[in-house]
């Protein structure tokens, strides 16, 4: 099983807290597409004999390129891979899912969208440049659902500068309310090189604090489970069932292929990370070749891994394929992760043979991880 991503760094304008790799020319729209299907070319081999289950669009904002442009993508993955295709996702902004494009999407190999609506509250949109409205979120589900589409996932944002508790529980009401299959929820972050991350310089915006963030994580899973949600994942939530089957592959070891300006790949061995530069990526492309870096796993960054990323979801970190795939470092973890244990952060379950956050654990998961890591 392995899973296939593309990427599309296209936006119609940039989000003041998104340090991902994106650019809003789009009149390259045609040549970007050129380059992702000669990629796909290049590197069809990359995952070996797998057949590829899930497709992921990603960006970027795919859901600015042309309808013809998205049919091209899927002719050629179909055209150069092992297909047993059980979910198919796209990115979209919630102002692009017309009923024009929602039925557009249904007619192509699309059974997932993901958007990223961020807010209900139109005053948080507005700071944050988003180009959507609240009620174009609640009408872009609707179409969804009308074209054939039920299987959506919705963003949000919480810690946003003055948001407050009445108005983080709005959110999550007008979240819940939609009882879309699944919602990912994401605490404000200002990284460097940012427009929010400069304002915060200027002293023009002030992050919440660390207790306030705390408050309304508490208040995200509270009112998730009591609307049905599953805690799949330290930020995923869904209903039963609808966990999203991509993203899951990043945290049980499945090997995915990559593709695009800034996309990143990993066959089990290593891992690839491609040119963030659309340029420098679309020359390479013209020669033959992909711009890239490659990286080589050794036994403690794969042991790294397999801590971060197990231990992110509910089902947790298996602890005797642990022992068996990484008996050298094995002994040295457990006692500290027995610290974590006596702390309340971490738990044994299952017959002891599975190692999980607790709840309050969650707080706190990146000490946890780091303290169990091999450095």
């Amino acid at each position: 099983m392995a899973g296939l991503y593309i990427h599309v760094p296209l936006c119609v304008s940039r989000c003041i807290y998104c340090d991902f790799y994106s650019n809003t020319d789009r009149s390259v729209a045609h040549r970007l597409v050129d380059g992702l299907c000669g990629e796909m070319r290049i590197r069809q081999s990359y995952l070996g004999a797998e057949t590829v289950r899930t497709l992921y669009l990603g960006g970027g904002t795919p859901s600015v390129l042309p309808v013809p442009e998205l049919e091209r993508l899927f002719q050629t993955v179909a055209s150069l891979f092992k297909l047993q295709l059980e979910e198919v996702t796209i990115e979209c902004n919630p102002d692009d899912v017309t009923p024009e494009y929602a039925a557009a999407l249904a007619a192509l190999p699309v059974n997932r969208v993901s958007m990223g609506v961020q807010s209900f509250d139109n005053a948080d949109l507005k700071l944050l440049n988003r180009r959507h409205s609240a009620q174009q979120a609640v009408e872009a589900v609707e179409n969804l659902r009308s074209a054939g589409i039920s299987n959506i996932s919705v963003d949000l944002i919480y810690g946003l500068p003055g948001q407050t508790v009445d108005a983080w529980q709005r959110n999550l009401d007008a979240a819940c309310s939609l009882r879309v299959p699944h919602l990912s929820a994401y605490s404000l972050t200002y990284e460097e090189g940012t427009v929010l991350h400069r304002m915060m310089e200027l002293g023009k915006v002030k992050p919440v604090s660390e207790d306030l963030s705390l408050h309304f994580y508490q208040m995200l899973c509270a009112s998730l489970k009591e609307a049905g949600y599953e805690h799949y994942e330290i930020s995923n939530f869904s209903l039963p069932g609808m966990q999203a089957r991509h993203n899951s592959s990043y945290w049980d070891g499945t090997p995915y292929l990559g593709i695009g300006p800034s996309a990143h790949s990993f066959n089990g061995n290593s891992r690839q990370w491609n040119v963030a530069d659309t340029g420098r990526y679309l020359a390479a492309i013209a020669q033959g070749a992909v711009d890239c870096e490659v990286e080589r796993l050794t036994p403690a960054e794969a042991f790294n891994d397999r801590i971060l990323t197990s231990l992110r979801t509910a089902r947790g970190l298996d602890l005797a394929r642990l022992k068996s795939d990484f008996p050298q470092f094995y002994d040295k973890c457990m006692l500290a992760a027995e610290v974590s244990i006596k702390a309340g952060h971490l738990q044994l379950a299952e017959g002891e043979n599975v190692l999980k956050l607790t709840p309050e654990g969650v707080f706190v998961s990146d000490s946890v991880f780091v303290d169990l890591m091999q450095v």
